[in-house]
C-alpha cells in the first residue's frame, strides 16, 4: 500500500493509562460513578464528546456542565501525558522503514489536532507524517469516514492503494466506510476477536508486520 493512515491512541502510542486515569479523575471531580478501565478501553479512539455521554447515558447534563467535564479531563490528561504516554515499542523503527521505502504516512485521530501535535512533537515522530486529521477537523466522528475522506480528497489518494491502520473496531469501520483497505493491530484497546469480527484485510501482531502492507 502506498498510503498508510494510522490511528494514534493504542496504535502508535500507548496512551491507555493516561486516558483511563484522566477519565476516572474527571468523573470523580464531578461526583460521577467512575467507569471501569474496561469500559474506558472500549471507547478508546472515540472522541470524549461522544464517549463520555455513552458512559453515563442516564445523566442529564447542561451543555455548560458537560463542557466543564470535558475540560477537566483534558487538564488531567495533559498533566499525565509526559510521564504516561509512550510510543509502542518498535513503532519508530517501523515508521522509519516505511518512510524510507517510499510510503506516504498520515494520521486520523479522535484527538483534537493541537493535542495530537503536542504529543507527536514530544514523542519525536512528527516528521514521519505528511498530514494529520484531528477530531476538530471533521463534521462526524469515528466510525464515520470524514477524516479519511478529507485526506483522500486533499492529496488525491487512490483508495485501492490506501490502508487505515488501527487498534479498535471503529478504526476498521471508518476505513471500510471510506472505501480503503484496513489493517488491525493487536497491541491496543480491542481484542483480536473483536477486531477479526470486522474482517480487516490484515491483522498485524507485531510492528514489523506493518512494513508488509
Amino acid at each position: 500500500m502506498q498510503n498508510i493512515l494510522f490511528d494514534f491512541d493504542g496504535t502508535l502510542a500507548d496512551s491507555g493509562a493516561t486516558v483511563a486515569l484522566a477519565t476516572q479523575a474527571a468523573f470523580r471531580d464531578f461526583a460521577l460513578p467512575e467507569p471501569s478501565t474496561e469500559t474506558i478501553a472500549y471507547y478508546m479512539g472515540i472522541p470524549i464528546e461522544t464517549s463520555f455521554k455513552a458512559m453515563i447515558p442516564n445523566h442529564n447534563f447542561t451543555p455548560t456542565t458537560y463542557d466543564a467535564l470535558l475540560n477537566r479531563f483534558r487538564e488531567h490528561a495533559q498533566a499525565l501525558e509526559s510521564s504516561q504516554v509512550t510510543l509502542i515499542p518498535g513503532i519508530t523503527a517501523t515508521l522509519s522503514d516505511l518512510k524510507a521505502n517510499g510510503h506516504t504516512l498520515f494520521i486520523v485521530t479522535s484527538k483534537p489536532t493541537q493535542v495530537l501535535e503536542r504529543n507527536l512533537e514530544r514523542l519525536g515522530i512528527m516528521s514521519f507524517f505528511t498530514d494529520w486529521i484531528g477530531s476538530d477537523q471533521v463534521a462526524h466522528y469515528k466510525p464515520a469516514p470524514d477524516g479519511i475522506l478529507i485526506l483522500l480528497d486533499r492529496y488525491q489518494l487512490n483508495p485501492d492503494n490506501t490502508v487505515m491502520v488501527g487498534d479498535a473496531t471503529h478504526d476498521l469501520q471508518m476505513g471500510k466506510a471510506a472505501g480503503v483497505k484496513t489493517a488491525a493491530v493487536t497491541w491496543g484497546a480491542h481484542t483480536q476477536t473483536a477486531l477479526k469480527s470486522e474482517k480487516p484485510d490484515w491483522l498485524c501482531q507485531t510492528t514489523p508486520e506493518l512494513t508488509q502492507l
